[in-house]
């Protein structure tokens, strides 16, 4: 065969594509990432700090320390009481094709951790689970675990990544808004501490209720933090919303948030945070200083 042809061109062997999980364009810089280094470098882009969804098993990896991870409450499975459907499929069978893609857990994972050697009640938003979204299971789990954190006065600590109340659930899944503020409620009561960790997005009836509610309030860079999303708000005050309305840095400069951390060093500064809270539950031994006599914030500069 020629090496040139009119209707075909270069006579060249047929190309060859790019295996899928190699590469990965960020979406803010649009430079190209090897996806080996993007996972090494904990799913943020090196060249223009943007964080990507990270997956839950690989915050978990990346937050607890190793070998103190025992989950909690792995077999709940959502029921459906309404027996919803929606375009044909019927909400029991979408549960089941999740749960066989993503594994079983629900959206939501808790377990008993350590982070810098501090055992804690952790919890975890699981997004590629239906979006995160909180239904019965959610509330529940979320609710047993504040109740361990009490009964074993630990700290708790909730990573939240979620579009809101899961709809196919109704009033059922609003009603774990109500649920899981009365269990937070309880951990203030106990002076039992709590942490809330925001991420990418927490949204919804997840943001109007236990997302908010920390004693301390962490959130990612650049995180889509709020109850309706900004063009619905745009849509119903018919106003153009601020430069970066709901994002982490625009909610810390209004005070809804404590602090915005880089997730390279978020174990840090959860350590630190849960380290004062120890120190605060009793006196020091050397010093016999009560901790809120004498010690800085835990989120001081």
């Amino acid at each position: 065969m020629a090496w040139w042809s009119r209707t075909q061109g270069l006579a060249a062997e047929p190309k060859k594509s790019v295996p899928k999980g190699i590469w990965t364009k960020c979406e803010r810089c649009s430079t190209t990432l090897y996806e080996a280094d993007l996972d090494a470098n904990f799913r943020v882009c090196a060249n223009c700090q943007h964080h990507f969804r990270m997956p839950t098993e690989g915050r978990i990896r990346m937050i607890v320390d190793d070998g103190q991870w025992q989950e909690h409450d792995r077999s709940l499975e959502s029921g459906d009481p309404l027996g919803f459907r929606v375009d044909g499929k019927r909400y029991v069978d979408q549960v089941k094709a999740t749960t066989r893609k993503v594994g079983p857990g629900d959206a939501y994972r808790a377990g008993t951790a350590a982070i810098g050697g501090i055992q804690v009640e952790a919890g975890f938003f699981a997004f590629e689970f239906m979006g995160g979204s909180m239904g019965s299971v959610v509330g529940e789990k979320i609710t047993r675990q504040f109740e361990r954190a009490v009964g074993h006065r630990r700290p708790a600590v909730v990573f939240c990544a979620s579009g809101g109340a899961r709809m196919q659930e109704g009033v059922l899944s609003l009603m774990q808004m109500a649920k899981t503020s009365a269990a937070r409620s309880r951990l203030r009561e106990a002076k039992v501490p709590y942490i809330s960790v925001l991420l990418h997005p927490t949204t919804g009836g997840v943001a109007a209720s236990v997302a908010m509610l920390g004693d301390i309030i962490v959130a990612e860079p650049d995180a889509l933090i709020g109850f309706a999303g900004p063009r619905v708000i745009e849509q119903t005050i018919r106003q153009q919303l601020p430069p970066g309305f709901q994002r982490s840095e625009f909610l810390l400069e209004h005070g809804m948030v404590d602090i915005v951390t880089a997730r390279k060093d978020l174990k840090a500064t959860l350590e630190r945070a849960l380290r004062w809270f120890e120190r605060g539950r009793s006196p020091d031994r050397r010093t016999g200083l009560a901790a809120d006599e004498d010690i800085e914030p835990p989120l001081a500069d």
